[in-house]
């Protein structure tokens, strides 16, 4: 398919915004950079900022993980901190669990970039 002046394709090119159902749409989510190796690029700059983004798996597929390595990032490499929630682990058990990996959580939340509950 070729972008055509004018069309809704040559404008998201342009960053311009486009419409679809009468609704105007912007043409570019911004995006929140994980600092994951790898998941920034398959998501082409990271999660879609301002939004949710919900993680679906089964058990040990990886859920927490992700989620763990989001925010120990965010806190090291963006100085954001951020909120763990855990509902079938005990906040001592993820900071065991993770401190193989090197990732100390004691040490982020005593500076205050994270809170496990």
């Amino acid at each position: 398919m070729h972008a055509r002046s004018g069309s809704r394709v040559q404008e998201a090119a342009n960053g311009g915004s486009g419409k679809a159902r009468g609704k105007t749409y912007p043409a570019v989510l911004g995006k929140c950079p994980t600092g994951i190796r790898g998941l920034d690029e398959l998501t082409s700059g990271g999660l879609p900022r301002g939004r949710p983004t919900l993680v679906c798996g089964g058990a040990g597929c990886g859920k927490t993980l992700l989620a763990v390595e989001f925010l120990v990032r965010g806190a090291t490499q963006f100085a954001e901190p951020g909120v763990l929630v855990v509902f079938e682990e005990t906040a001592q058990d993820v900071t065991r669990n993770v401190a193989s990996l090197g990732f100390d959580l004691d040490d982020l939340v005593r500076r205050k970039l994270l809170r496990i509950d």
